[in-house]
């Protein structure tokens, strides 16, 4: 995949030597940085290039170290946190120790308000701070030139980074979305597999049954309903690397009878397309609002009567309006993504004809994940860079500590929402029991006692 770059936004730098630093600028950025923080209580330290702490302990949860006099000059003068955040990814500012604790600092942040006294003197010190000087540009994969169309160029914008780089982080079945945990102290892996069958118990799975995954990542939820309830799956992707990797694990697992893996956009499918159950995971944030309708109708037209479709997506709880955390994600890590609130997204599938039946959220899940995930690249960040990169290691790690810490402070969450075809006789029992005691084939449920399934990592990378 030819990818695009910001190279004039991005570069590498540290700390000038302590000898030449200006005392002016040291003065000035110590003067900004005391304002800024004034009546801030919360776990982030500051450090200086100089190696000076202007605010906090020395082992604070996390400290946010300026290498750059210039990035504090941006702060004043045009309050951006997207060109903070470019800052961090470029080199010229870092956050060391828990990254998650940073978010509490950018919330300080956007709250903050100055007297037109004290504006013109941040204005005049920020002056008084060299010019941003960048060395040794990093490439940044920008997406912004094709956000908001649900096509396989935004789609491989994200997911078509390098296999060997999510496998670094992910569990064993490559699962990129949010684990089902029965305690915190459950293991990564096998909340995992809990959470695939969760889904096949939800959709009450049949030997048989067509089973149709719309956003079938690498696979991991097809595979696992052919497996251990029967279905014959067709999992379709436009990640091109997700195909490919999926289609050698059918092959390599002997599965090639029940599973087919597709290159297809759901707008493709055929019109005689029919299936038992339809389920899409992960997916959903990249098809936009304007496109519920014609998603929604393509389900509801594949999916047979008395069917059940279950989607599981990230909502929040403004809809997508025009943020600095908006625009971060469009431009770095989801070129299309836009989340809507959870009533829009139950009008939306009500208006399609399908009946609500089940709504489920998981944002506390998402917390879980999202953490187990961050740990796992921050330990093998030598490989990941050698991977893919500095910047793209510093998006990964960036988008999913502020993820994890927006999870839990509940502004986004995740559901799991089970319809089936309005005014049809439901293909669900009267109460959920089967959910939690038996599998649909009446055996007792083992999901998650297999914890023993280390993590697979490419060849050379230690666990």
């Amino acid at each position: 995949m030819k990818e695009q770059t910001r190279q004039a936004t991005v570069g590498t730098v540290r700390a000038t030597d302590p000898d030449s630093v200006d005392e002016a600028a040291v003065a000035a950025g110590r003067e900004i940085l005391e304002q800024i923080l004034s009546g801030y209580q919360g776990p982030v330290a500051a450090r200086l290039w100089n190696g000076e702490q202007i605010h906090g302990e020395a082992g604070a949860p996390c400290t946010v170290v300026f290498h750059q006099p210039s990035v504090l000059r941006h702060l004043v003068l045009h309050r951006d946190l997207v060109h903070l955040a470019e800052s961090y990814l470029a080199g010229e500012l870092d956050a060391e120790g828990d990254m998650e604790s940073l978010f509490n600092l950018t919330e300080h942040l956007r709250e903050l308000q100055f007297s037109g006294l004290d504006k013109w003197r941040m204005l005049r010190r920020a002056l008084r701070l060299p010019r941003q000087r960048r060395s040794g540009a990093l490439a940044v994969r920008d997406g912004r030139v094709v956000q908001h169309r649900n096509t396989k160029e935004s789609v491989a914008h994200h997911y078509d980074v390098s296999n060997d780089f999510y496998r670094l982080w992910l569990d064993p079945e490559m699962v990129y979305s949010c684990a089902y945990y029965r305690d915190e102290d459950q293991p990564l892996t096998s909340a995992q597999q809990d959470k695939l069958d969760h889904i096949c118990r939800k959709l009450r799975l049949e030997s048989g049954h067509r089973l149709l995954d719309i956003g079938c990542g690498w696979g991991a939820l097809a595979i696992w309903a052919a497996r251990h309830y029967g279905v014959q799956a067709h999992g379709i992707t436009l990640s091109e690397q997700q195909y490919h990797y999926a289609v050698e694990r059918v092959r390599s697992e002997g599965l090639e009878e029940q599973v087919c893996i597709e290159l297809r956009d759901y707008r493709d499918l055929p019109d005689e397309a029919c299936y038992d159950r339809v389920v899409s995971v992960g997916m959903f944030e990249h098809i936009g609002v304007a496109n519920f309708p014609l998603y929604f109708g393509t389900v509801k037209r594949v999916l047979r009567p008395g069917g059940l479709f279950l989607n599981h997506g990230i909502t929040n709880d403004t809809g997508w309006q025009d943020t600095p955390l908006t625009r971060f994600m469009n431009c770095y890590v989801f070129p299309d993504g836009e989340l809507a609130r959870i009533s829009d997204v139950e009008d939306a599938m009500e208006q399609a004809g399908f009946e609500i039946i089940d709504v489920e959220g998981l944002r506390h899940h998402y917390a879980l994940t999202l953490r187990h995930w961050v740990e796992a690249l921050e330990r093998h960040r030598e490989h990941a860079v050698a991977m893919v990169g500095e910047a793209t290691y510093r998006v990964w790690r960036l988008y999913m500590t502020g993820c994890a810490y927006y999870f839990d402070e509940g502004s986004i969450n995740v559901y799991q929402v089970l319809v089936g075809s309005a005014h049809q006789p439901l293909a669900t029992p009267l109460r959920r029991d089967d959910l939690y005691e038996k599998d649909w084939a009446g055996k007792e449920c083992k999901c998650g006692e297999n914890d023993s399934k280390q993590r697979e990592l490419p060849e050379g990378v230690e666990p």
